[in-house]
């Protein structure tokens, strides 16, 4: 009895272990870097690219909150997520810019254009302890198409966990330009 009762135990512990791992190589699987960064690809844009549509869009980032009667300062993560949602054709992101809560430029995230496949997206990140945009941040997105498209989706997401308690928002985009054939 006792070497049977071993027997069922080992083997229970066996398969737990083994779900122990499968469960840990999925999470490492979920969490792998970036996967929509692959379907963004470098495109050149030159003098006989023919733009049918395209935008200029703002978003604004918020590199910290006040809270506690706006006596403490909680530094937010912020990623800017731009979406693709036509069904059949790409976009051109063409820029990529972010500014501080003067005005002043902070950083140029595209070296140069990227292609966005349809219904693809990809992001870009803003550290938590990245505060040099400061409450009134902000990105500036352009986009060209060399077709009618459906518009894309650009939003960035805030985020700051701390002391078991989570704070996110999402912050839509506003086209502040349009660009037409």
């Amino acid at each position: 009895m006792k070497s049977s009762l071993h027997f069922c135990l080992t083997i229970a512990l066996m398969f737990l272990l083994a779900s122990c791992t499968s469960l840990e190589n999925s999470s490492k699987l979920q969490s792998s870097p970036n996967p929509t960064k692959s379907s963004a690809t470098v495109v050149t844009v030159d003098k006989n690219f023919q733009i049918a549509m395209g935008q200029t869009i703002y978003v604004p980032i918020y590199s910290h909150i006040y809270h506690d009667d706006r006596q403490q300062i909680l530094n937010l993560a912020a990623t800017l997520s731009i979406r693709n949602t036509d069904l059949t054709n790409p976009i051109i992101i063409t820029s990529v810019r972010y500014y501080d809560s003067d005005g002043k430029l902070v950083k140029q995230y595209l070296e140069q254009p990227i292609k966005i496949d349809a219904l693809a997206s990809t992001d870009f990140y803003v550290s938590r302890n990245d505060t040099s945009g400061g409450l009134g941040a902000n990105f500036i997105v352009e986009w060209v198409a060399q077709t009618e498209v459906s518009e894309p989706i650009v939003e960035a997401v805030m985020i700051a966990t701390e002391f078991q308690q989570g704070v996110s928002f999402v912050s839509s985009g506003k086209v502040i330009k349009s660009r037409r054939k």
